[in-house]
């Protein structure tokens, strides 16, 4: 189970052997059924989880009872609410499982003691954080400037397999679209790469 998680991290900072042994004993595994809850809004954020295996969403509920996905996070991807985790807050969002997941969880006790221990981690999610920086910067210019099919292809290239694992309302969701937006565009592009 941490050899995903060893993977990830060392395509960032190096551990040692030493290093990965005393980090096992900070995380918890968690398995989740489809639609299972690791977090719900209104709760607060008691953990960072990674996904080993599975899929999961991050979501919020508005007013009107409507879903807004802000994140899928699959393999070798982190999911939490941060605000939430660090303040202590009740949290804006709810995390379920959309198939069965496999996680570690690491709580925020757990988080700064790691940090302490073992200085390459600090690295490691300083450089998470940039990129989660840029990623959220990137999305929200593309939220105000690009058209429903730019999204859509956008999303589609650069991560293909999750177009496969994730049912279209929540593909829509996710790209504050309309479920018919995304039909239309799919038909439009279908018809395009049939010329």
């Amino acid at each position: 189970m941490f050899e995903t998680l060893f993977d990830h991290i060392e395509r960032k900072v190096l551990l040692t052997q030493q290093e990965k042994v005393i980090m096992e004993s900070f995380f918890l595994p968690k398995e989740l059924h489809r639609k299972e809850f690791l977090l719900v809004q209104g709760e607060h954020c008691k953990n960072l989880a990674f996904v080993v295996k599975g899929l999961l969403k991050t979501y919020n509920i508005d007013d009107k009872g409507n879903e807004h996905i802000n994140l899928f996070a699959m393999e070798g991807w982190w999911a939490s609410d941060m605000l939430s985790l660090f303040t202590g807050k009740p949290s804006n969002f709810s995390i379920d499982a959309i198939e069965d997941t496999d996680v570690l969880l690491l709580s925020l006790a757990n988080y700064n003691s790691l940090l302490e221990k073992i200085p390459a981690m600090e690295r490691y999610f300083r450089i998470l954080y940039q990129n989660s920086l840029l990623t959220k910067d990137i999305r929200l210019m593309s939220a105000s400037t690009h058209t429903a099919e730019e999204k859509y292809l956008s999303l589609a290239l650069s991560h293909p397999d999750l177009m496969h694992r994730v049912p279209q309302n929540l593909i829509a969701s996710y790209l504050g679209l309309a479920p018919e937006t995304i039909s239309r565009v799919k038909r439009k592009i279908k018809r395009n790469t049939a010329q």
